[in-house]
């Protein structure tokens, strides 16, 4: 396996992972090329290990029920709030983003925790349902039982958010869970097990297994209940077949290309410091970042030039007040860079920067225009802090070609009168209006994309059930005077209820 743009789970194509047993690996700060600290690589034996203790653990977890396990989540939470800026330095140190960017994905960390500890019990306790009129004789009861261990593939961009809407919601469901995070942010995942370790020192309920991509691989073999992955389309599908070798079922969250339709009568001016911030943040490294827009003709002209106005005096850096860090990975920055040129040849125009922008590790925000949909830039992921800016009839071709790509994970829609109208039209698994990436930091809210960005949910209900098996049961009350599943029932047993599901279910 071989890393791609987000991937959790392989190595970089560029380093030459060593995977012998007592064998480490440096996480590097990609402002200045410094080790951040040295971490094992642990092989399958070990995540075989980790696996089967953590399935030890789970029992413990588990039998604790709800109300304890939200004591403890609660706990873990104000340590977090209260270890906040120290987390947000080793985020920083590891990905190079600027301390604010750190900061506020760690708040995002801390509402989420809250969400799922708050409401797991009213999620997934058991509750009864209606039996129906032919088994009326029956208590009939659902209720979500944890898995028992997850193992969680998490992504270098965002190191602590985006795990821990499975790590959270997993813990919260009553599961254990082991987890993998990326090579290049191995000092997060370690960090997040030792706080929890904190609050929770009777079990390792949370472990951390590092390494490259045989580690990852190993997690997917090592007898998990279930594998939330994060990362790119093809690393997804890898992950996927090697679930399959043992019917392991996964939550895949992939890349997306996801887009901003900017209608006649939206805010241009709010429209245009959404799509910047959708694009450049996070040095565009953001799967739900903003990397098209579809504008109307009517108003391109002045919205193209207030995105101008404001990206143009956005500036790389390393400095913990800059607008904007590194590029993590250094193989991204190529890929960066073929798809700006790329949109040139083919007949796109740079507004501002092109490919000089390209500055290792660092990339200059970049705008681009009217450039072809074929284009690389326009159809693949470029994870960069570039957007691409084309001009559209109506709204209603922005959406159609928003939808024509493979990628279906979030989008936006700025439209004073149509907002709602738009944004259901769009095939995405969220979709801001008025408001930019809104979506993710709402933690009632599900996440996840269709397509190629994946399938599965996080955040909300949907990913408290999603780490969760449906238990039915059936309880017999009471005997009924006629009983068909049986083979002592009478010859007439059947006509009676024939006549009976006439009678109440052949009329309207």
């Amino acid at each position: 396996m071989t890393q791609t743009a987000r991937g959790g789970v392989e190595a970089p194509v560029e380093k030459t992972a060593d995977t012998s047993p007592g064998s480490t690996f440096e996480s590097i700060d990609p402002r200045t090329g410094e080790v951040v600290a040295t971490h094992p690589v642990h092989d399958g034996k070990h995540v075989a290990d980790a696996v089967r203790t953590a399935r030890d653990a789970q029992h413990w977890w588990d039998e604790l029920g709800f109300h304890q396990r939200k004591l403890r989540l609660d706990a873990w939470r104000r340590l977090l709030v209260s270890r906040l800026d120290e987390a947000a330095e080793l985020i920083s140190a590891e990905t190079g983003k600027p301390m604010d960017d750190a900061r506020l994905e760690l708040v995002l960390v801390v509402d989420h925790l809250h969400w799922a500890a708050a409401n797991a019990y009213k999620v997934l306790r058991r509750r009864g349902v209606s039996a129906g009129a032919l088994m009326a004789n029956q208590a009939a009861t659902v209720e979500y039982r944890a898995f028992g261990v997850v193992g969680v593939i998490g992504p270098w961009n965002y190191p602590a958010f985006t795990p821990m809407g499975s790590i959270a919601y997993a813990l919260a469901a009553g599961n254990s869970v082991v987890f993998k995070p990326s090579e290049l942010t191995p000092g997060v995942g370690e960090w997040l097990r030792r706080t929890f370790a904190e609050v929770v020192p009777e079990q390792p309920v949370l472990q951390v297994v590092t390494g490259f991509g045989e580690t990852g691989a190993a997690l997917c073999r090592a007898g998990t209940d279930k594998i939330a992955f994060t990362g790119s389309t093809e690393t997804g599908k890898r992950v996927m077949a090697t679930c399959s070798e043992s019917l392991t079922p996964v939550l895949v969250e992939c890349g997306g290309k996801d887009a901003l339709i900017v209608d006649s009568d939206a805010d241009l001016r709010a429209a245009a410091e959404a799509a910047v911030w959708g694009a450049v943040s996070n040095a565009g490294q953001t799967c739900i970042g903003v990397e098209r827009v579809y504008v109307v003709d009517s108003v391109a002209e002045r919205f193209v030039q207030l995105v101008l106005d404001r990206a143009e005096k956005l500036r790389p850096g390393g400095q913990p007040t800059a607008d904007l860090g590194p590029i993590t990975m250094d193989s991204q920055v190529e890929v960066i860079r073929e798809h700006i040129a790329d949109a040139v040849r083919s007949g796109g125009k740079a507004e501002l920067g092109g490919e000089t922008s390209v500055r290792p590790p660092y990339v200059d925000p970049v705008v681009l225009t009217d450039v072809p949909e074929d284009s690389a830039a326009v159809a693949e992921e470029t994870f960069g802090p570039t957007i691409v800016i084309n001009r559209v009839s109506t709204a209603e071709e922005g959406v159609e070609r928003a939808n024509n790509g493979n990628y279906g994970l979030g989008g936006t829609v700025f439209s004073r009168s149509r907002g709602m109208a738009l944004a259901r039209r769009m095939r995405t698994g969220m979709v801001a209006v008025n408001s930019v990436i809104s979506f993710a930091a709402v933690p009632a809210l599900p996440f996840g994309g269709v397509g190629d960005s994946g399938f599965g949910r996080i955040h909300g209900a949907d990913g408290l059930r999603e780490f969760a098996r449906p238990q039915a049961i059936t309880r017999t009350r009471f005997r009924m005077p006629i009983d068909p599943m049986t083979f002592g029932r009478s010859t007439r047993t059947v006509r009676y209820l024939v006549r009976l599901m006439k009678l109440i279910r052949g009329r309207r």
